[in-house]
């Protein structure tokens, strides 16, 4: 089993279980059934807290398949059965300028994603510069170097590759961007992330994309928490402001 994908399922936190194994383990995430309607677009999406995958062309609408169309385009060189891709979803409860002071920061992107517990960057915060990733003690890698590709401020786009460190992801690239919707009435965003990566040899592409959207999953459930405790942050502080503007 030495450098295997193993699938498998959890019930608490995927960290117990990547430090009781020394393989890359997969773990599916037990995913909440769709409860609420994103305003402005015919698709039911998981609510706020959950992380839903998508197929293209399985009912997604003809808004949600432009936006994939536009934005979501990986090129690849190789066999289809060498490779995994997947879309995932994500609802914040969250303007996109929040959201995006997140994502945005490629040099610091242990501010929501967990599994990262430091970043040493490689020059200025610009495209084409490296950073250096150190992932949390336990889990089956230590380091990650990646590459920024795409930082479009005004889009609201971000995608990086990863170009070395001591695991089995190879040509691995992913697209991040978000989209404004209205979520329980108010201004929210819709975060949409896609990937593809060559799947390692030994391996299926069902347990590359299981690992792989375990960890997106939980990034962007992180990125829900992280935006919405900015916001009433900000707000509270704008209140307090208030009050002492008032007295």
């Amino acid at each position: 089993m030495s450098g295997r994908i193993c699938a498998m399922k959890y019930e608490s936190h995927p960290q117990e279980l990547w430090r009781s194994s020394p393989d890359l383990v997969s773990v599916r995430v037990h995913k909440e059934e769709p409860s609420c309607r994103s305003c402005g677009g015919p698709k039911q999406f998981s609510k706020t807290g959950a992380v839903q995958k998508l197929k293209v062309g399985e009912g997604n609408g003809e808004w949600l398949q432009e936006l994939l169309g536009q934005y979501h385009s990986h090129s690849y060189d190789g066999p289809r059965e060498s490779r995994c891709s997947s879309v995932l979803v994500q609802q914040v409860e969250a303007p996109v300028s929040v959201v995006w002071s997140l994502v945005r920061r490629f040099d610091e992107p242990q501010i929501y994603k967990q599994f990262v517990s430091n970043c040493f960057m490689r020059g200025d915060l610009k495209v084409g510069c490296l950073r250096e990733v150190r992932v949390v003690s336990g889990l089956p890698a230590t380091t990650s170097t990646e590459r920024l590709e795409i930082l479009d401020e005004e889009r609201h786009i971000l995608s990086f590759s990863i170009v070395g460190g001591d695991h089995r992801l190879s040509n691995y690239r992913s697209i991040r961007t978000l989209h404004e919707r209205f979520i329980n009435g108010k201004r929210g965003t819709l975060v949409i992330e896609s990937y593809v990566v060559d799947v390692p040899e030994g391996n299926t592409r069902e347990e590359t994309c299981l690992f792989v959207d375990t960890i997106i999953e939980s990034n962007l459930r992180s990125l829900a928490r992280v935006s919405k405790r900015l916001v009433h942050k900000q707000r509270s502080a704008y209140s307090l402001a208030g009050r002492s503007t008032g007295s």
